[in-house]
């Protein structure tokens, strides 16, 4: 079983998402959209051309900048119409966290800032993202573990 202080210690990059689907700013918001239902994401670290996290595009920030509130059917047929690109509706300078940095930060961040998931560096390189779904998992290997 691993113990109390380990557990705080165990690092962003042991438990996050490495090698996110990314999108470019320039892309249409039909083309995120398309990213995030392919990869069953809810978010996507928008990079510039140089590889650079410039920030963030969430589904509900596509959403809030779609003219009508569609449901699930109409979002597919009317989103490719729509011509906004990603960097009018993406979230800049997003909340990141570093690799190196421990879940527990990762989590205290994340109820902090009222987000559910946090881009991940190493230095200014993207090098993964970590959800409340991974620290979930987290949680559910560690309980696993200490019933045996």
């Amino acid at each position: 079983m691993t113990s109390q202080l380990a557990r705080h210690r165990m690092e962003v990059r042991d438990w996050m998402t490495a090698d996110p689907v990314t999108v470019t700013p320039e892309a249409r918001l039909a083309e995120a959209y398309n990213l995030m239902e392919e990869n069953e994401v809810r978010r996507l670290p928008v990079v510039n051309r140089q590889g650079e996290l410039v920030g963030i595009l969430t589904r509900s920030d596509l959403l809030q900048h779609i003219p009508f509130f569609p449901d699930e059917d109409e979002l597919e047929e009317e989103l490719p119409y729509i011509n906004m690109t990603v960097e009018e509706a993406m979230s800049y300078d997003p909340t990141c966290i570093e690799s190196t940095d421990t879940i527990q930060d990762a989590a205290e961040l994340m109820l902090e800032a009222k987000i559910s998931g946090l881009p991940v560096l190493a230095g200014n390189r993207l090098v993964g993202i970590i959800t409340e779904s991974d620290i979930f998992r987290l949680v559910v290997a560690e309980w696993g573990e200490s019933e045996e």
